[in-house]
């Protein structure tokens, strides 16, 4: 797989390379600016891109911004976004672009490289990975009439995991309850949400 990095702090830029570098992975190119990232892009033709949201010259969106430019040089270019900072308005920008795997996560989750590496994998297979501290965010706001407050504690639990990228079975494990009961929670916040799986259940909402 070859990955190209976007990340203006130089100790987490090389910190990044040597980590995923010694998983394996391409580390095509490590840039410092969203211009170079588009130009590495064009250039390599990746299959993933880490983008750090905040990046020169203002520090708000550019670099997420040129990601998602990006993703239209590279059609279906998987995106993983960094932030340091709770930011779920743009996981909402990421999601609503569609067309390819997208994550977006705290920058100290690298500092946990299985768990990191974990999202990295499943985002370049296609899949969702929205950071949990995100998800807790938008369940804190629920609100009386929203879909979403008619979700019980459990499913909340479960809505969260979903969020995370995990399957199914993962979460009746990683919840103790067993893949049955996973799956009936699951099927109950479709049913709650108004979305025909469990998949779109989180992703609808984050996107509303």
């Amino acid at each position: 797989m070859r990955i190209v990095i976007a990340e203006e702090d130089a100790l987490l830029r090389e910190g990044l390379v040597l980590l995923l570098r010694s998983e394996g992975f391409t580390v095509a190119a490590a840039v410092d600016h969203p211009g170079d990232l588009l130009a590495a892009v064009e250039e390599t033709a990746p299959d993933l891109a880490v983008v750090d949201v905040r990046m020169p010259p203002t520090f708000t969106d550019e670099g997420l911004r040129a990601a998602l430019d990006a993703r239209r040089l590279v059609p279906g270019l998987a995106i993983l976004a960094l932030s340091a900072f709770v930011e779920d308005g743009y996981a909402g920008d990421l999601l609503a672009a569609g067309g390819g795997g997208a994550g977006y996560l705290l920058k100290e989750r690298v500092g946990k490289p299985d768990e990191f590496l974990d999202a990295l994998r499943r985002v370049a297979a296609g899949g969702t990975v929205l950071d949990r501290d995100v998800v807790a965010v938008q369940l804190a706001r629920r609100r009386p009439g929203d879909a979403v407050a008619a979700l019980t504690d459990r499913e909340c639990e479960v809505v969260a995991l979903l969020a995370e990228g995990h399957s199914v079975p993962t979460i009746g494990r990683l919840l103790g309850i067993g893949t049955a009961a996973a799956r009936r929670h699951a099927g109950d916040v479709s049913a709650k949400l108004r979305v025909p799986d469990e998949a779109q259940a989180m992703l609808s909402y984050l996107r509303a």
